[in-house]
């Protein structure tokens, strides 16, 4: 199972490291914003697009 959504799990990683580092670095400073103003919001928004994005990568079967 591991072969085949690796690219997922790596992008989804690779998306909340990249968001929560957004988050801490320049967040958003009123609260209203929807998804940067709590680390777990964050979080969670770039783990699903990071696996979004890597998962186009995938190469088709032969």
């Amino acid at each position: 199972m591991f072969k085949r959504s690796y690219l997922w799990i790596i992008g989804a990683g690779v998306g909340a490291v990249a968001c929560y580092l957004y988050y801490v670095n320049v967040g958003c400073a009123d609260g209203s914003c929807l998804i940067t103003s709590k680390p777990v919001n964050s979080t969670l928004y770039g783990s699903v697009m990071g696996g979004l994005l890597f998962s186009m990568f995938k190469g088709k079967k032969k």
